[in-house]
């Protein structure tokens, strides 16, 4: 499934592109896709979609990952940077880090690194801890401490 559109003869293209690596393929090498990317077969080397990349279940990458999103059904050692939404389903496998703004971890799914969803950004710094005690049981405690000794 593939479709261009070119306008007027320029290099503007809409592009709906859907490339596949087939099971049984081995690429040793970067790989980049103008639309969409899913693999079936092994990929060593870095890995970019400007759409969705899917990586079947018995789908192997070695290497870094760049999509807008991504859903992971079978190995990946690397890291995973996606724009959007990055999916692990039951039986996937991720050894190294992620970074997304949502991110699925399906029950199975087994994933071995750090995380990132952009939370630093939002998070504010936090407060002192707040004191249960009121102040007048803490001066009892610390006088009654005091003629002890």
């Amino acid at each position: 499934m593939a479709s261009k559109m070119k306008e007027n003869g320029s290099d503007l293209r809409q592009t709906n592109e859907l490339n596949f690596i087939g099971s049984g393929t081995y690429v040793d090498g970067s790989i980049e896709a103008k639309g969409s990317l899913r693999i079936d077969g092994r990929v060593k080397g870095a890995v970019k979609a400007a759409d969705t990349l899917t990586i079947g279940a018995k789908g192997e990458v070695a290497g870094e990952i760049h999509a807008r999103m991504a859903v992971v059904g079978g190995r990946v050692e690397g890291d995973i940077k996606v724009q959007e939404k990055l999916v692990l389903e039951t039986n996937s496998v991720v050894v190294g880090n992620l970074k997304a703004k949502k991110l699925v971890i399906d029950d199975g799914a087994i994933f071995q690194g750090k995380s990132d969803m952009g939370a630093s950004k939002t998070l504010k710094t936090t407060p002192e801890p707040i004191q249960f005690q009121p102040e007048g049981e803490k001066a009892d405690v610390e006088k009654s401490a005091e003629t002890k000794s």
